[in-house]
């Protein structure tokens, strides 16, 4: 009986939606970042199979300024994580998908500093300076180079690529939580009234 009882509790709350949800500041941001990222690459592949022209150049403008926000964003976004921890992870959840979590998680973060940090040293390089919103200019981070705006250019684009995988990971991982798992790991981060007991 008391094994029933048991693993009927472990069934209920392996399908009840967590309490615990992100604070608002961090759903924000995280929506917002998302937003950002994805019209910086819907932008970025666009114009590159542009032909040379004023049209090409302003689209460029613009996406080193998004670019330069989603930077500071991801300062911003990164230091409210160090602040307030997120809340943690369903406790049945195995340690292998744990450990892919938290790694997945730790590639995103990387590259959100680090696609951005090699477009502004890759546009420096190639001589054209990033002026925020054509307005505030930013300092070159390394002298012109041909050579080295070339290979940062691939790295660039390559980070990118690398970014894609891993959104289309993450994408997939908080489907499968949604739609399988039925653990409320999405619905946390979903803006919306708290879920408890009381409105569930």
């Amino acid at each position: 009986m008391e094994s029933s009882t048991s693993l009927a509790s472990v069934s209920a709350a392996r399908h009840r939606p967590e309490a615990e949800r992100y604070s608002a500041p961090a759903i924000v941001l995280h929506w917002t970042m998302a937003l950002l990222i994805v019209g910086l690459l819907a932008l970025g592949l666009y114009m590159t199979g542009l032909a040379l022209s004023p049209e090409k150049l302003k689209l460029y403008s613009w996406h080193k300024w998004a670019g330069v926000c989603a930077f500071l964003l991801a300062v911003v976004r990164l230091a409210w994580r160090v602040r307030q921890a997120p809340p943690p992870l369903p406790a049945g959840m195995p340690a292998a998908i744990r450990l892919a979590a938290h790694a997945g998680h730790g590639l995103l973060y990387v590259l959100m500093f680090a696609i951005p940090l090699s477009g502004w040293l890759m546009s420096s390089a190639k001589g054209f300076q990033t002026v925020w919103f054509g307005v505030l200019p930013l300092p070159d981070l390394v002298e012109k180079n041909r050579e080295l705006g070339d290979l940062l250019q691939s790295l660039h684009w390559g980070l990118n690529m690398i970014l894609i995988a891993a959104i289309a990971g993450h994408l997939a991982a908080a489907l499968k939580h949604h739609f399988i798992d039925r653990d409320g790991v999405l619905a946390r981060m979903l803006p919306g009234r708290r879920h408890n007991k009381e409105n569930a």
